[in-house]
């Protein structure tokens, strides 16, 4: 219950102040925020199966959008960045996805 309130006023937080990102920070963004996202999955599926950690889900979270951040950046040095881009977006997405049908699986038994 903490979370989903810490949640709503992070969201509420953001809509009032309205914070700015600055554009050489802008192509990062997105990949940071599939990467959070990927994590949050991770534990909400590691939560359901009993076996959540909260320092695992830290250094997850952590460690997931530091690398695709990475990632994007060195993309962007090599002058490949879009397609290294859409490979990040691509492997988390198989990764949300893989872990929203567990989810799905134990919440429905189905």
């Amino acid at each position: 219950m903490i979370a989903v309130l810490g949640l709503f006023a992070g969201v509420a937080v953001g809509l009032v102040v309205r914070p700015v990102v600055p554009p050489g920070f802008e192509p990062y963004l997105p990949i940071a925020v599939v990467a959070a996202l990927d994590a949050v999955f991770g534990g909400v599926r590691a939560m359901l199966d009993g076996i959540f950690d909260d320092r695992v889900f830290v250094v997850s979270f952590l460690s997931n959008v530091v690398v695709a951040a990475l990632i994007v950046f060195l993309g962007d040095k090599l002058g490949v960045g879009s397609q290294l881009s859409t490979g990040v977006v691509v492997v988390l997405g198989i990764r949300i996805f893989s872990n929203a049908a567990a989810i799905r699986r134990h919440v429905f038994r189905a």
